[in-house]
């Protein structure tokens, strides 16, 4: 039936529709189940019930963020994994991810954003941004892809470094908190305002990526074969390190680090696109939007004392499937 289904509609079809299902369960899922349909009609109507206040201003940017920001760390992995030839490759390795949640921390660190909570997302923007110029200037302009990947370790460990620094020096157990807590990754207490602050750089870098799929296709024959097809490897590598860096750090900035989605989704989609990259863009944003709702929801219906981020619940799942890749590979490799 499964199958039958596929050929009917498509992979893109069916995922469309699991995003669709998810995203109204996680309107309705919730510590207290809420009656859609009692507060969609409220909302629409002006009503100022509870119900209706709690799916306009808690529910609703709740899943939007979710389906945002997975479709971004779905697309970028894929993009990433096209460009690199690697299976193992993944939205953090031009350090747009890291830089991005330091330079998110340190204003966490100084209270900056206490006053003005549309810093937060802006300085990890820009994080994200200085992350992907520094492996830039550290690789060079024609720099090959092992050097582009150990400019990118390096910018993540300084990153880190620096994130170790700030948790070292926090003036209070509660501060160190704060800042754990942020980049464990989260989607509660996200307001509209939070999504109007991250769709422009995101839709952003989705519009670099239009475009890009024949190259990675083409890529998949071997550099010196792709640029014989009028393929620049230079350019379209820095177009999408940019395009990863703006919609990366966009979701970091937002969600902090919710990592694995990147790595697993792209994996568990490219049988299903005949192993071709430039398919596996959109089935990846699409998947990547099902696996954080369903990890949204699923912090919110696993009993537990203290609320459960979704950056771990991803976390649990990723971690296994990462290392049984790595397994997998060196197996293939000997």
């Amino acid at each position: 039936m499964t199958h039958r289904l596929l050929n009917r509609i498509g992979i893109p079809g069916l995922l469309s529709l699991v995003v669709c299902l998810l995203f109204i369960a996680s309107l309705a899922i919730g510590r207290e189940p809420l009656p859609l349909f009692a507060a969609l009609s409220g909302w629409l109507s002006g009503d100022d019930s509870v119900h209706a206040i709690i799916l306009s201003q808690i529910r609703l940017p709740r899943a939007l963020i979710a389906l945002v920001a997975g479709a971004s760390l779905g697309l970028c992995g894929a993009a990433m994994q096209g460009l690199l030839r690697n299976p193992l490759a993944s939205p953090g390795l031009v350090g747009s991810a890291s830089g991005a949640a330091f330079f998110a921390v340190f204003v966490l660190y100084f209270g900056v954003s206490a006053s003005a909570p549309w810093i937060l997302p802006i300085a990890a923007m820009v994080g994200a941004m200085l992350a992907t110029i520094m492996v830039y200037l550290m690789a060079g302009r024609d720099a090959s892809i092992t050097t582009l990947i150990l400019a990118g370790v390096a910018v993540n460990a300084l990153a880190t470094a620096g994130m170790s620094l700030l948790l070292n020096l926090a003036p209070s157990p509660f501060a160190v908190r704060e800042l754990v807590l942020w980049t464990l990754g989260d989607i509660t207490d996200r307001s509209m305002s939070d999504l109007w602050l991250m769709l422009p750089t995101t839709v952003a870098g989705w519009l670099l990526l239009i475009g890009v799929g024949g190259q990675l296709d083409t890529l998949t024959l071997g550099e010196r074969t792709a640029e014989s097809m009028g393929v620049n490897p230079q350019r379209l590598r820095w177009r999408v390190f940019i395009a990863v860096s703006l919609s990366v750090g966009a979701a970091v900035a937002t969600v902090g680090m919710i990592g694995f989605i990147g790595l697993v989704v792209p994996h568990l989609l490219r049988p299903y696109v005949n192993y071709q990259p430039g398919r596996l863009l959109l089935v990846s944003a699409l998947g990547g939007s099902a696996m954080l709702l369903a990890a949204d929801i699923g912090v919110r219906i696993i009993p537990t004392d203290a609320p459960l981020k979704v950056g771990v619940l991803t976390a649990l799942v990723g971690a296994p499937f990462f290392l049984r890749l790595i397994v997998q590979s060196r197996r293939e490799y000997l």
